[in-house]
């Protein structure tokens, strides 16, 4: 399934019977929430609490303007930016609302974009304040798979420092492409299957390629190691670590009839797991043969058809102040062809599933900013941030 280009398909209800156009929107000043001097209500790191209860909700557009943006995120020690990934191979910088004229950085004259390819994201170390240090995923111009570490210091233009992954990608589409610190301090890269339709060649399940993997490295180590996490993924896009319990959510791209998302609690991330593609497609049975042992097989935590979208796009577990008691501890996901946004909580051994009455056209990715509210990012250049309904 193309995620970032693909003609809208999908029903006229969501799955869970909640379904209306988009409310209007407004520009807002500020990227998060409140000025300079506003005290906010601190977030629990210990409790995770008891679930939001999905409503009223709305979207507030923040920014516009963006070439293509696929995925933003907020640097370690910086509350009023979101660096913002444009396909093209550009980091732009939101402050306040406004873009910064310069980008953070620009590698379009390294980077192959369009359809699946180009800068598709950017994490920042956790000391990032202290070192400097931030890693980048990208298709060269030949179409292959990058993550490379650069050194930003203040005053100058970010250097390269080194290269981490380089892999060849057999085609152009499904190529992952997630970055992202887990509570544990290593650095996971979500890698697709390597393209084409149904995984011709089997790599999901092959454990000795790269492709269809979640890997995971110690970026402190002078000379890392990959080590894989998970197989079995078609194209993860995207996955989050949630911030209070460090639980880990993939979002995986279905083939032609199911779109699901998996999760892995925080406390089970040293096993390896088997995410199922391209033995499953969700929960559905896609190829008759047994699964490569090795992982632990992982059932869909929820999914839908293609009755309601084409192409699942990844979100994160809302933790921020402004929604709290709407939104508190759901995960928030979508669909980049129906524009529906739907939201999963997890409380007391049961799972609650919700639709969401706005739409995001083109749906591309979603962020949080340093103080965990949430943002959504559509491909015609807009930001939005999830609010309280007026």
């Amino acid at each position: 399934m193309v995620l970032l280009a693909g003609a809208c398909s999908g029903g006229s209800d969501d799955p869970e019977g909640q379904s209306s156009p988009p409310p209007s929107t407004e520009a807002s000043d500020d990227v998060t929430t409140g000025s300079d001097d506003t005290e906010t209500e601190p977030i629990p790191v210990v409790n995770p609490g008891r679930p939001g209860n999905g409503g009223p909700l709305e979207l507030e557009k923040v920014a516009s303007g963006l070439d293509v943006p696929v995925f933003a995120v907020a640097a370690p020690g910086e509350p009023r930016r979101l660096y913002v990934v444009e396909r093209a191979g550009r980091i732009r910088v939101l402050q306040r609302g406004r873009l910064v004229e310069e980008p953070f950085l620009d590698l379009s004259s390294e980077v192959s974009s369009g359809g699946e390819q180009g800068l598709l994201s950017v994490a920042f170390h956790p000391d990032y304040e202290s070192n400097g240090l931030f890693y980048v995923n990208y298709t060269d111009l030949a179409g292959d798979t990058r993550v490379k570490e650069f050194l930003a210091a203040p005053g100058s233009e970010p250097v390269e420092t080194r290269e981490l992954l380089y892999v060849r990608q057999p085609y152009s589409n499904h190529n992952g492409g997630q970055l992202a610190f887990g509570a544990d301090g290593l650095l996971y890269v979500g890698m697709g299957d390597g393209g084409s339709s149904g995984d011709p060649e089997n790599r999901a399940q092959d454990l000795s390629s790269r492709l269809g993997k979640l890997l995971r490295l110690d970026v402190d180590q002078p000379r890392p190691e990959w080590e894989m996490v998970g197989y079995g993924l078609r194209n993860p896009w995207r996955f989050s670590f949630d911030r209070v319990t460090g639980d880990l959510w993939i979002a995986d791209v279905g083939q032609s009839k199911v779109e699901e998302v998996d999760f892995v609690s925080a406390g089970d991330l040293g096993n390896v797991y088997n995410l199922g593609w391209d033995v499953f497609e969700g929960s559905e049975v896609h190829e008759d043969k047994v699964p490569t042992p090795g992982g632990i097989l992982v059932e869909p935590l929820t999914e839908y058809t293609h009755e309601f979208g084409c192409s699942v796009i990844g979100g994160y577990v809302y933790r921020g102040t402004a929604v709290r008691r709407q939104a508190w501890g759901r995960y928030f996901h979508g669909d980049y062809c129906s524009g529906r946004i739907w939201s999963v909580a997890r409380w007391n051994g049961e799972v609650s599933r919700r639709g969401h009455p706005f739409r995001v056209p083109r749906l591309t990715s979603f962020a949080e900013d340093a103080r965990g509210e949430l943002y959504l990012l559509s491909k015609d250049g807009s930001i939005y941030r999830l609010a309280r309904r007026s």
